[in-house]
């Protein structure tokens, strides 16, 4: 286990001092990211107030104020893409350099995105997940979260994003059989904002709608970590919600192994 800290700890110490390389760049990354969600968060309460009912989806106002920072939050430290990496790997050849080398290419890049996920939380996660906090508290007077609450709600999101970098792994090994990616990556991230329950809280749809997301990778992104902060998911529920991030886990990487192997058969790079 030392070892391989101590082999890929390397990647995301590297991955957070390129992002912070440039200090204006990662001061506008900051402040994009603060003020991203407002736009949402206006939007969503021009849709309450032209409403006859106080609940949509079975979220309150508040609540829903609370789901738009927190989606925003979780779907920027968790859904780091790694696939455009891997397409550029491919596409310059670089790729099979990281084949060489003694090291898992795999772990390398969950090692990149996992940096790149620290540093998101900081700039600026943190920020706002303390002002939703002291809003909901003070302002909306819903009450802090408890601490047990807010510990499930840490592992929840470390789940999402595992199961999002391993899909994404996934996805990315597409560049290996396509000659253009670019397509693929905008139509990819259209979808998952909205299956992801980033855009839409997945309450919105039809029951049987529902249990079908509920049981796809995709809810495990930013839904579920969102609802348990909320306290929607409770008791058995958040166990099942865990349970099936965690198995997400496992699936995608066995995947993301079986299709690794397939493609590096038949990789054929020239030059690089």
């Amino acid at each position: 286990m030392k070892r391989v800290i101590r082999t890929y700890l390397p990647f995301t110490l590297n991955q957070i001092k390129s992002s912070l390389a440039y200090r204006w760049s990662a001061m506008l990354w900051f402040f994009i990211g603060l003020f991203q969600p407002f736009i949402t968060y206006y939007l969503w309460q021009a849709i309450y107030g032209s409403s006859a009912g106080g609940v949509l989806g079975g979220l309150t106002r508040d609540e829903m104020t609370v789901y738009v920072f927190l989606s925003h939050v979780v779907a920027s430290a968790a859904m780091i893409s790694i696939d455009d990496l891997m397409a550029d790997d491919v596409e310059d050849g670089r790729v099979i350099m990281n084949l060489i080398k003694p090291i898992d290419y795999r772990a390398s890049l969950v090692s990149r995105a996992l940096g790149e996920m620290l540093f998101s939380l900081v700039c600026p996660g943190i920020f706002l997940l303390v002002g939703v906090e002291l809003y909901k508290g003070f302002v909306l007077g819903m009450g802090f979260i408890q601490s047990g609450r807010l510990l499930l709600f840490a592992l929840s999101m470390f789940l999402s994003f595992l199961v999002y970098v391993l899909f994404d792994f996934c996805f990315g090994l597409v560049a290996f059989v396509t000659t253009y990616f670019l397509g693929l990556f905008l139509i990819r991230s259209a979808v998952l904002s909205f299956l992801t329950g980033q855009l839409i809280p997945l309450t919105f749809f039809p029951e049987v709608v529902q249990r079908i997301f509920r049981l796809l990778p995709f809810s495990s992104m930013v839904y579920t970590p969102v609802m348990i902060y909320l306290g929607k998911l409770q008791g058995r529920e958040m166990v099942l919600a865990l349970a099936t991030q965690a198995v997400w886990v496992v699936l995608l990487y066995l995947l993301g192994s079986f299709c690794w192997k397939r493609i590096t058969k038949r990789l054929v790079v020239l030059g690089g």
